[in-house]
C-alpha cells in the first residue's frame, strides 16, 4: 500500500476522531510541514520561533482542536497553513508586546515572492487584520494567500492541493495581494 493511499485512509479514521490516525498522517508529512515552517522563518536566526518550534505549536492546535476533520491531502495543508498562521500571529504578537511601545509603521507592500520569510513583526499582524477582512469578503482568494503566504507553498503546489489550474491561482493571488495592499495602506 502506498503512502498516499496510508494517508487517505489515515485521514478518513482522523475525520471520524480517531487520534492515532491523525498522529500517523502528521508524523508522515512532518517533513513537508518542517519544509513549510523553514521557508517561512528563513533568514530569521537568533528568533525563538524556529522551524521545530512553528511546526510542534502547528501540531498541538491540529491536535487540539476535536473539530478537526480532514477530508484529503489539501484540506489537511489548509488546516495546517491556517495552525502557523495562527502561531506566527501569536508570537509576532507576543514579541511586540514584549517591546516597550514598539514603533509601529504602515505597511506599504505584500511581496510578490514569500521565499525570504515571514517577518514576525507588526507587519505580520497587520496582515493577519487585513487577510481576516478578505476572508469575510472571499474565503477563497484568503485561502490561497494564507497557503501561499503562511504555509510557503508555491502556486503550481496549491493548484496541487486544491485541484486547480495554476493559472486561476496566480489571479487569485494577484486580486488578494491588491485587496490585501489596499486595505494594508488604508489602516
Amino acid at each position: 500500500m502506498s503512502t498516499g493511499t496510508d494517508i487517505t485512509l489515515w485521514l478518513d479514521a482522523a475525520r471520524g476522531g480517531d487520534r492515532d490516525a491523525l498522529d500517523r498522517v502528521l508524523s508522515t508529512l512532518y517533513t513537508e510541514l518542517h519544509q513549510m515552517a523553514r521557508r517561512q522563518l528563513a533568514g530569521r536566526h537568533g528568533m525563538t520561533l524556529d522551524a521545530t518550534a512553528l511546526v510542534h505549536e502547528a501540531y498541538l492546535k491540529l491536535a487540539g482542536r476535536p473539530d478537526a476533520r480532514f477530508n484529503d491531502r489539501g484540506h489537511f495543508f489548509a488546516y495546517a497553513a491556517s495552525a502557523m498562521r495562527s502561531v506566527v500571529v501569536d508570537y509576532a504578537r507576543q514579541r511586540l508586546a514584549q517591546k516597550r511601545g514598539g514603533d509601529l509603521h504602515r505597511v506599504t507592500d505584500l511581496p510578490e515572492n514569500v521565499d525570504s520569510g515571514l517577518r514576525l513583526d507588526e507587519d505580520t499582524l497587520a496582515l493577519d487584520a487585513a487577510l481576516t477582512r478578505l476572508e469575510a469578503v472571499d474565503a477563497r482568494l484568503a485561502h490561497v494567500v494564507e497557503l501561499r503566504y503562511f504555509a510557503g507553498l508555491s502556486e503550481l503546489e496549491i493548484a496541487a492541493l486544491l485541484d486547480r489550474s495554476e493559472r486561476s491561482i496566480r489571479r487569485d493571488w494577484q486580486k488578494a495581494r491588491m485587496y490585501l495592499l489596499a486595505s494594508l495602506q488604508a489602516d
